[in-house]
């Protein structure tokens, strides 16, 4: 290798680079051919490809992290101690420079190749590549194969692959489907069935853009190999944008909620007041803080995996105060609503902003072949969880529905406390993994001769929760903002690109109906993107001015 560990990494420390440019002599070398023939390989696979290392370096990590969270197994468990959970925290997350987030490999091509030896039908998942901890020679050395038997234990099972698509799918879009239906009335909710249709498929061209060609792991990946370097910015960006508005409806979301539960909190800083919703969007803002500052997130990467109990949940809570509390069922709503069913557009979009997760997902699964039944089975769970929280919220609250049904629910029944507390807690534990790959983007901008230092990426991200304080507390509107989500960005990832991206990789390559179909999924994305992101920003802006 050519470049060392070191001179890749974001944080590195200096005393271990020795070692580590011993470890990789020792590679080039030939001690260890089977590393020595994975190198070789891939730089004879970038050339043809023309797949070069290019921002963002960081993506495959950051966004692993989302689909490596497994449900709870002993074997991925391990025998951990006491001593080695607790260096996940603060303390050891900003002193300890090797994290999951940077990988040991960070001076390999960007895409390596599809085929293991030992497993020529599978693809290597980047996320099974984690740093070996310096602290000796000896386990440095040792850690090589180690690199290379990680695949086998950390490749996901059918029931895993499924909780993981479950997991990115049905967040917190499912709160605001009851006011979808408000919006479009019960015509509209028509739209939700027809975007999962289209979203299932476009999600299986993704698969069809990897295996392409040798190499493709992510949806960046997929962007350069269909327009080149400008294809993987732009698609990188847009993926970034998404994440990043995320997590303004997360302090959105938080706020609304607590203010709810306690709207007459209030404090006065200075001679100035903050009421409940500034109050609570500025202590939320505060309690994530920390925990972006973590390098290592496997300490909430199991709590965050309980996002698919915590949507169950809250499904429960609300079907128990319509069923056994008898609340509700005041109105029978409209039948169509015209005027407000772009906004209704782009909530049912953002139902299904999954797609920047799906190629991850896929390369990590122990039978890739499975991919469409993982999909199929995650899709028709989640739709129809989406599909009965529409139909009971809008039954049971009428034209009166919120951005949120929690916000319906009265509050004196012990079901509406659990649910309104479940939506409470669990952005806490999405927040830092919507932001970490913005914020590791971020990073690989920081000059060279900075990157030892930790302060530069506290920094970035201190200052990218705080943004997302402002721009919230700015735009307080938790369905108008989601709407213009799922209409600008969702419609994007999860439509138009995948359509464009197949179009452009195998053109000559299929049939003159899968051309058809693409160009009129293509023709629905940018006609839903431009009424729903109109609609949308129309009503913000109205609602900014009264």
């Amino acid at each position: 290798m050519k470049n060392s560990v070191s001179e890749q990494s974001f944080y590195i420390e200096s005393e271990d680079e020795d070692e580590e440019k011993e470890l990789n002599k020792g590679e080039d070398d030939g001690n260890d051919s089977d590393s020595s023939n994975y190198s070789n390989d891939n730089r004879q696979q970038s050339k043809p490809n023309s797949l070069n290392t290019t921002w963002p370096q960081s993506y495959r990590q950051s966004i692993d992290l989302y689909s490596s969270v497994p449900s709870p197994s002993l074997t991925f468990l391990g025998t951990p101690t006491l001593s080695r959970l607790s260096s996940s925290f603060l303390s050891s997350s900003l002193t300890r420079r090797h994290t999951p987030e940077i990988l040991p490999c960070a001076a390999k091509p960007l895409l390596p190749p599809v085929e293991d030896e030992q497993q020529p039908q599978q693809r290597r998942s980047s996320r099974s590549l984690l740093p070996p901890h310096p602290s000796r020679k000896s386990s440095l050395r040792k850690s090589t194969k180690v690199l290379h038997e990680l695949p086998v234990s950390r490749q996901s099972s059918y029931g895993q692959a499924v909780v993981n698509g479950m997991n990115v799918l049905c967040g917190v879009g499912i709160l605001s489907t009851p006011y979808a239906v408000k919006e479009g009335g019960w015509v509209g909710l028509s739209i939700l069935f027809i975007f999962a249709v289209l979203s299932f498929y476009t999600g299986i061209l993704l698969r069809h853009c990897l295996d392409s060609q040798p190499g493709l792991e992510t949806y960046p990946d997929i962007g350069q190999a269909a327009f080149g370097t400008v294809g993987r910015f732009a698609i990188s960006i847009i993926l970034y944008a998404e994440l990043y508005a995320c997590c303004v409806e997360y302090i959105i979301l938080e706020s609304d909620n607590l203010s709810s539960l306690f709207p007459n909190a209030h404090l006065n800083l200075g001679g100035y007041e903050l009421n409940s919703y500034h109050l609570f969007a500025l202590l939320t803002t505060l309690a994530i803080l920390p925990t972006v500052w973590l390098r290592d997130l496997s300490v909430l990467s199991y709590i965050s995996a309980g996002g698919v109990i915590a949507s169950i949940l809250v499904v429960i809570c609300l079907f128990w105060v319509g069923l056994v509390d008898k609340a509700g069922f005041q109105s029978k709503g409209t039948t169509l609503n015209l005027t407000t069913l772009p906004v209704a557009i782009g909530l049912y979009g953002y139902c299904y902003s999954g797609h920047a997760v799906f190629p991850n997902i896929y390369i990590s699964m122990e039978k890739p072949s499975q991919y469409p039944s993982v999909l199929l089975t995650s899709f028709g769970i989640c739709t129809l969880m989406y599909a009965g929280v529409a139909v009971m919220g809008y039954m049971m609250f009428g034209e009166s529905t919120q951005s949120q049904f929690t916000l319906n629910m009265p509050q004196d029944l012990v079901a509406s406390k659990i649910a309104v507390w479940t939506t409470v807690v669990n952005p806490f534990t999405k927040y830092p993994f919507s932001i970490a790959p913005v914020a590791m983007s971020l990073e690989e901008l920081i000059p060279s001769n900075h990157r030892k230092s930790h302060m530069y990426a506290i920094l970035i991200r201190t200052a990218l929760v705080i943004s997302t304080l402002v721009v919230g507390l700015s735009i307080p509107f938790f369905g108008l903002v989601m709407a213009l989500i799922g209409s600008l960005l969702t419609m994007l990832v999860t439509l138009i690109l995948p359509c464009a991206c197949f179009l452009s990789i195998l053109r000559g390559k299929i049939s003159q109906f899968q051309v058809s179909v693409c160009i009129l999924i293509i023709a629905v994305g940018v006609g839903s993107s431009i009424f729903g992101t109109y609609s949308a920003l129309s009503k913000i802006i109205q609602s900014l001015n009264s």
